[in-house]
């Protein structure tokens, strides 16, 4: 037996002697494993050269980098240095503001939740003998089952990209070239317009500044007011090119003083206008075109003005608390080619009467810009696909070639937009679009004369209700292709005008209602709302024409609108349950059968 320990403490030593030797001949051996390089020789006349020291080494395979943030130093609700925050457990400035603590603001500190473990620091409040609140800390592991967990993290930089660069003046083209070659398909093309030459074209570009002409050449900016930090209007206030604006402002005045001297009341201010077409200097001159003036009555009755070029539309003050022929509204109307450069040019004013009492007076101001021979630019949807509440009917008129929409809503399906007070028979009529899903109601009174021929008179009143240029279809989405008839819906109307078979009996109509039905189309997820029909209900009276005459017999005439769903209700969907189309081989059970 004690031999064999002898033998064994022997062997040991043996052992750790030779572990000793191979330590020894490592660091005597400094070429295998070091970075150490020999000495360069070198003459007198030449300096020595510097050598270059060794980069720091990369971890070792299976040591990792210990994480330099500990799980327990971390604390959210810390945001004041040196000072105790109330309730926030885990701040190392609060001692014994703890004992006053009423809760923790943050219970759980967690490291990084990708990790396959990570360290969890919990904090709690418990009681004391006195009462007063005592601190309860903790720190657990927290394991994550997720399959792409991160194992170990020894970086922070990892788990990001690098910063890209940012573009300046000097690289600006090149990344240009760079990230929009392979997403737009860009290729080089001689006969494409380079950035300078693009610069140097005679249009606008989107954003710039339109030019005006003055009467004697010289050039100015085309203003549109706004309202800037307050409601009150800016009239030094440019419109960019290409940018469809909607503005409002106020304005303080007395009327007294300004209502005949303030440009900004005068509707020549908005008129006598021309625009270069483009930005060079020998550009045509685009002179403002009026294309409508709509005036605003006392009573707040709206009536279309013809004008001729005759007329004096200047404002003037009708008594010290009256101001007529002031412009409430300007509307503009910019056509323009694939160059750039502005083609025609229209304006719409909206005058009215103001009163002392109504001050500060409220303008609105519009501008919309149309691509000439763009029709799929010029019309406007009203959804994709379905129709979006608050926007106006698509209609139109169905010819040989598919369906003719126009751009302009008056001419599409619209209701009769006047107060009550209004005579049916008298002058033009405010109309307004049929908005999907808003019913709305809106009439008229109509005065029968003596004379009055009863044919004449329902057809007159008919025109009025339907409105000009009356379609004749509808679209059953909100972008119907025009190209695509079935898509549209016709209306129906089974109302013919006359005078009935009786001597003294016509047929007058006094109300105009439009049943729109809609339903849900497509997904339960997300609906489309479809109209599928929308027909005309046209009601008459028919009493005596004698007796409804007389010159004192006043008639109510009511025009409506009505969108009801006729959606079905929506029933779950199951598949039909699976069947199992076994077959057994014939001489399964042989030899039993």
């Amino acid at each position: 037996m004690a031999v064999s320990a002898t033998v064994l403490w022997s062997s040991i030593n043996i052992f750790i002697l030779f572990l000793s030797l191979s330590v020894v001949t490592t660091n005597e051996n400094p070429t295998e494993f070091g970075a150490t390089k020999p000495t360069p020789s070198y003459s007198s006349t030449e300096e020595p050269v510097q050598p270059t020291p060794p980069s720091k080494p990369l971890p070792v395979s299976g040591c990792l980098l210990v994480s330099a943030t500990n799980v327990d130093r971390l604390c959210p609700c810390d945001e004041h240095k040196g000072v105790c925050d109330i309730n926030c457990c885990c701040d190392r400035d609060c001692s014994e503001e703890v004992a006053l603590f009423t809760g923790c603001s943050v219970r759980t500190v967690s490291g990084n939740k990708k990790l396959c473990s990570c360290d969890v620091a919990s904090y709690s409040l418990g009681s004391t003998i006195d009462g007063f609140s005592e601190l309860q800390f903790s720190v657990r592991k927290e394991t994550n089952y997720d399959i792409f967990c991160i194992q170990s993290q020894n970086r922070i930089d990892g788990l990001s990209q690098p910063s890209s660069a940012l573009p300046t003046d000097t690289n600006f083209d090149w990344l240009f070239k760079q990230f929009t070659s392979f997403v737009f398909g860009l290729e080089e093309d001689s006969g494409q317009m380079s950035t300078a030459e693009v610069q140097a074209s005679s249009g606008y570009q989107y954003g710039d500044e339109m030019v005006t002409a003055g009467a004697s050449g010289e050039r100015g900016i085309f203003w549109l007011p706004a309202s800037g930090i307050t409601a009150d209007c800016l009239d030094k206030s440019p419109a960019a090119f290409l940018k469809d604006q909607s503005r409002a402002c106020s304005r303080r005045v007395v009327l007294g003083h300004d209502c005949s001297s303030l440009l900004a009341f005068n509707m020549d201010t908005y008129t006598n206008i021309q625009l270069f077409a483009g930005k060079n200097k020998d550009a045509a001159v685009v002179p403002v075109a009026v294309a409508t003036v709509i005036l605003n009555s006392v009573d707040g009755t709206q009536t279309e003005l013809n004008i001729s070029g005759g007329e004096n539309l200047s404002p003037v003050l009708l008594n010290p608390d009256l101001c007529a022929n002031v412009v409430l509204k300007v509307v503009y109307v910019m056509k323009y080619n694939r160059a750039g450069e502005i083609v025609n040019v229209t304006v719409s004013l909206v005058l009215g009467f103001v009163h002392e009492a109504a001050l500060p007076l409220k303008q609105e101001f519009h501008i919309t810009f149309v691509q000439q021979d763009g029709e799929e630019v010029a019309l406007h949807y009203s959804g994709n696909p379905g129709y979006v509440v608050g926007l106006p009917l698509v209609s139109g008129t169905r010819t040989a070639d598919g369906i003719v929409s126009s751009i302009n809503l008056r001419d599409r399906l619209s209701l009769l937009h006047s107060t009550e007070d209004q005579d049916c028979l008298q002058g033009p009529h405010q109309r307004s679009p049929v908005l999907f899903g808003l019913d709305s109601v809106s009439g008229c009174k109509l005065i029968l004369e003596d004379a009055a021929n009863c044919s004449l008179v329902s057809q007159v009143l008919l025109d009025v209700l339907r409105g000009p240029n009356y379609p004749q279809y509808v679209a059953s989405f909100g972008n119907s292709r025009l190209n695509n008839p079935l898509d549209w819906v016709q209306i129906k109307n089974n109302f013919s005008p006359g005078v009935s078979m009786e001597a003294q009996s016509c047929s007058i109509p006094l109300s105009l209602h439009l049943e729109i039905e809609w339903t849900k189309y497509g997904s339960l997820v997300n609906p489309q709302p479809e109209i599928v029909s929308i027909k005309e209900v046209i009601q008459t009276n028919t009493t005596s024409l004698a007796l409804s005459s007389g010159g004192s017999s006043i008639l109510s005439i009511r025009i409506s609108a009505a969108f009801i769903p006729v959606s079905a209700a929506a029933l779950p969907g199951y598949r039909a349950t699976p069947t199992i189309n076994a077959k057994l081989p014939f001489d399964f059970f042989f030899p039993f059968v």
